[in-house]
């Protein structure tokens, strides 16, 4: 009988830790994915001795607070809009909807978007994008802020692993990419601690 409690006891804890790991081995498969493509001279912002140089992103430790489960409201009727970008020129996206979640006891508000250009292109037409500010923007990332990819949620509610959030190209290579420009409304009084890290070399 003793065994027998005590077996189901532990089964709470062995589904919670393979949820865990499998969210865990989710964000690592992003890590790896993320240093392959800057590794690979076909697919690397890098250039010259960043490129000859680089052996593998900063990332914060994978830390699950930072992947929320966010109330998700679609945007009815959005105009398309010119985001700025780096470069002084403009790319078109519309507001596709908004995500509303918790961290830390308090509610924050992201827009997500989605480019006009790249919903022409039939692997892009589920692809959401969210640039986003935080307080960690000019000492552990980068000044410009982040960014993370997205998809189309199915329901009202959608998944935020900052985890999974990145540096822009041009933190990497200000002279062949122009990136779009963090929108005001997109800043986070907060510090996201999460995703890739960023060492400011690549400038001086």
């Amino acid at each position: 009988m003793k065994n027998y409690l005590f077996i189901l006891l532990l089964l709470p804890v062995l589904v919670f830790s393979q949820k865990t790991s499998r969210e865990e081995s989710e964000i690592k498969k992003f890590q790896q994915e993320l240093n392959a493509e800057y590794l690979n001279p076909k697919e690397t912002p890098l250039r010259g001795d960043n490129f000859n140089n680089f052996k593998q992103h900063p990332f914060f430790p994978i830390d699950l607070k930072y992947r929320v489960t966010a109330k998700f409201t679609k945007t009815e009727n959005a105009e398309p809009f010119d985001l700025p970008t780096s470069s002084g020129k403009t790319k078109s996206y519309r507001e596709y909807g908004k995500a509303t979640f918790e961290l830390d006891g308090q509610t924050y508000t992201l827009i997500l978007y989605q480019s006009l250009d790249l919903i022409k292109q039939k692997k892009y037409r589920d692809y959401l994008f969210l640039p986003f500010r935080d307080l960690t923007n000019g000492k552990e990332t980068y000044g410009g802020g982040k960014y993370m990819d997205l998809k189309i949620p199915k329901g009202n509610s959608i998944i935020l692993d900052f985890n999974k959030s990145y540096q822009p190209y041009c933190a990497y290579n200000a002279y062949d990419y122009n990136c779009p420009v963090v929108p005001e409304e997109n800043r986070l009084s907060t510090e996201i601690r999460a995703g890739v890290m960023y060492e400011d070399i690549y400038h001086h």
